[in-house]
């Protein structure tokens, strides 16, 4: 039996900011933002619908990648953090297209992320 490969990306969420004016660009009709995050070089924004992670490239940043996680794709997740003491938290998401870890920095609340993935995958 051959092993199969699974994709497993990594992202990091620094700190929540501002949803960017040019989301608007990205959603369908009837979709709304509820939050965005900073990531190491671009913005991952919370929708009602799916996480959108905006990847700068290059050394210019002028090329763009672009990653839509519907949450209907996410099959499990789970949250870990060690209180106060712990510098970082990451969520795990185990979808239809592989696994996804995101790194959390201390500024991200993952309380609030862990509401939102709940909202949006269980209602």
């Amino acid at each position: 039996m051959a092993n199969e490969l699974q994709h497993y990306l990594i992202w990091t969420f620094t700190n929540e900011v501002k949803i960017p004016a040019d989301v608007e660009d990205l959603l369908v009709p009837g979709e709304r933002p509820v939050c965005a995050y900073s990531t190491i070089r671009d913005v991952a924004i919370f929708t009602d619908r799916r996480l959108i992670v905006r990847d700068a490239q290059g050394l210019t940043g002028k090329k763009v990648e672009m990653y839509t996680l519907p949450y209907k794709s996410i099959d499990m997740y789970s949250t870990e953090n060690a209180g106060h003491l712990d510098v970082n938290s990451e969520v795990e998401l185990w979808t239809r297209a592989g696994h996804i870890k995101i790194n959390l920095k201390r500024s991200a609340d993952i309380r609030k992320i862990d509401k939102v993935l709940a909202a949006f995958i269980l209602g």
